[in-house]
């Protein structure tokens, strides 16, 4: 088994670094109080491979492997998760579905969009009513001739209020008859559509500077063509998306953990306590230690749940445990990089206040960590709990 990485890989890794330590990190404070990153950064981001990273050259992406995607990802969550979640949903959760799922024309439309961020797409399947049981959603798309109407509320949409096209998914069923997942279809949604409305979700915990929306749609007109899939599979779509979702998450929580890491040796080392380093302090290096543990553990389930994605074979069940691990992980390494702080590590001086808090949330979105221990007992025991 070779875990080592190309040199191609290493040189992606490292200069995505580099930009991302002049770009992102020197303003994430400032993004994270005033809810915003500054969307100047989106442009640079895509040209140097961001967004199109492993959508095809056709399509006017990268054509690069998963590996380098998680690569990317834990570089994002180490510098700003907000950066990632925009990266990770748009190329990711949107460009993915229409990349697997779409025809020609969409892919010719939306693909090229997407890598290079001229557009950007969000990914409308939470509701205010369902979460987790997502197959119960109550957004209806009714037909009128050949056109299909859509109505319904989506909740925590991230890049809701950026995006230019949105993946919404609807019941095209009879809910009296078929209330379960049969019976929803994915819709393209130009969010310049009339009837199509997204209001900003703000007072978050964490994530503070990536857009999160609610959004309204209130007899929104589509052609035909706006279906992604077939008409009744678009459950299955969301479902299958997920997955290479969940692999990016757990990526971007890699890159907490090792900002935490970093965060703490850094400020171990050069403060001074009782005429010596913290650092030098076995229960403080005990904390280290659990950091660093976490930071190994979560990173080598990323990378082989990613190495499965580039060889064709299945990979849902490595990638609920690599993010319901380094999800779990992120908080934990948090509170311990707080810990080794002390109180410094409660002010936005240091950054592992900030990691705390973004952490926070990727226990809960795309799966929450309730949700994958489900996933993986399925697929131990082949039983499933949802019946």
């Amino acid at each position: 088994m070779d875990l080592s990485l190309s040199d191609e890989q290493v040189a992606f890794r490292d200069l995505a670094r580099t930009f991302l330590d002049r770009e992102a990190v020197p303003h994430r404070t400032q993004w994270d109080h005033d809810e915003s990153v500054d969307l100047a950064i989106v442009p640079k981001m895509a040209e140097l491979g961001f967004f199109g990273l492993t959508i095809p050259e056709e399509y006017g992406g990268l054509g690069g492997d998963y590996v380098t995607y998680a690569l990317a990802m834990e570089e994002l969550g180490r510098a700003d998760s907000a950066l990632r979640g925009i990266v990770s949903v748009s190329s990711g959760l949107v460009g993915k579905s229409i990349l697997f799922h779409g025809t020609e024309e969409q892919k010719q439309e939306w693909l090229p969009q997407l890598a290079s961020a001229t557009k950007l797409g969000c990914f409308g399947l939470t509701e205010p009513d369902t979460g987790s049981d997502a197959g119960s959603l109550t957004s209806r798309a009714t037909r009128d001739g050949d056109d299909w109407v859509l109505n319904g509320q989506k909740l925590f949409i991230t890049n809701g209020t950026w995006a230019d096209v949105a993946l919404v998914f609807a019941r095209t069923s009879d809910p009296a008859v078929d209330p379960g997942p049969r019976g929803v279809t994915a819709f393209l949604v130009p969010t310049d559509t009339p009837g199509f409305e997204a209001r900003e979700v703000t007072g978050k915990l964490g994530l503070r500077g990536q857009a999160t929306a609610e959004l309204f749609l209130s007899d929104v007109r589509l052609p035909s063509s706006a279906v992604l899939g077939e008409v009744g599979r678009g459950f299955k779509i969301a479902m299958s998306t997920l997955d290479k979702g969940r692999l990016a998450v757990a990526a971007g929580c890699v890159g907490i953990v090792q900002g935490c890491l970093e965060a703490s040796v850094d400020y171990a080392t050069s403060r001074i306590q009782f005429g010596k380093p913290i650092a030098a302090f076995q229960l403080v290096q005990d904390l280290i230690a659990d950091i660093s543990l976490d930071a190994d553990a979560a990173r080598l389930l990323v990378w082989r749940c990613a190495d499965l994605v580039d060889r064709g074979e299945p990979f849902g069940t490595a990638a609920s445990k690599a993010k319901l691990f380094a999800s779990e992980a992120a908080v934990r390494a948090a509170n311990n990089a707080i810990q080794v702080h002390g109180g410094a590590g409660y002010v936005d001086d240091y950054p592992v206040a900030k990691y705390l808090r973004d952490a926070r949330v990727m226990t809960l979105y795309e799966g929450t960590s309730q949700i994958q221990k489900l996933l993986i007992g399925r697929a131990e025991t082949g039983i499933s709990a949802f019946g």
